[in-house]
């Protein structure tokens, strides 16, 4: 029996300078539990906001080394949606989103840098695809929270910020120049697979 507690006792010692390893994560676009909005200066005198509604992604999150987690996302950005039909017809249109011509857009990382706050904080580096033009871009991020939900599943949620400058990505309708930089606020929320 003594041999059995020492033995036990080692072995979660053990276990315990183990790292964890990183978890993979869906996210939970079904349960509308994610959403990448989008909002632009109207002529300087306003903001028009939107958002895509059909979206899907993993992350791979490692707490013991954030630099080595991963996120991967498709867009599908003839779901863009400013609740207006006629402007988001305009916005599927080839002077802005060119959808027949470029169906998906795409973001993938390529590392994680800036790291903060026992990683609740952090910048995502990686390649955005959009309007059939690939740019490296950096997502500002803030982990919100972890933990079980009530269906038995574990998961994690993030938001995070960026800048995109639209001529950056081929679009170059003239809408002033106070309408040249697109803020994108991302809410995910990941379920562990």
């Amino acid at each position: 029996m003594k041999k059995t507690i020492a033995a036990l006792t080692l072995g979660s010692l053990g276990l315990a300078n183990v790292p964890a390893l990183a978890a993979d994560y869906v996210i939970d676009t079904e349960g509308a539990h994610a959403s990448i909005h989008f909002k632009i200066q109207h002529l300087g005198y306003s903001w028009l906001l939107g958002r895509f509604n059909d979206f899907e992604g993993t992350f791979s999150y490692d707490a013991d080394d954030v630099a080595a987690s991963t996120v991967k996302v498709t867009i599908d950005p003839a779901s863009v949606d400013s609740n207006h039909a006629e402007r988001d017809k305009h916005l599927r249109d080839s002077d802005f989103l060119h959808v027949e011509k470029y169906p998906e857009a795409s973001f993938k990382s390529t590392g994680i840098t800036n790291i903060e706050d026992d990683g609740k904080e952090f910048d995502i580096v990686g390649d955005l695809t959009l309007h059939g033009v690939t740019k490296k871009i950096t997502i500002d991020v803030e982990k919100v929270g972890e933990g079980k939900d009530p269906w038995g599943g574990y998961r994690m949620g993030f938001e995070g910020t960026t800048e995109i400058r639209l001529k950056d990505f081929g679009i170059d309708y003239d809408l002033g120049p106070a309408s040249e930089v697109v803020t994108l606020e991302l809410h995910v929320e990941g379920v562990r697979q």
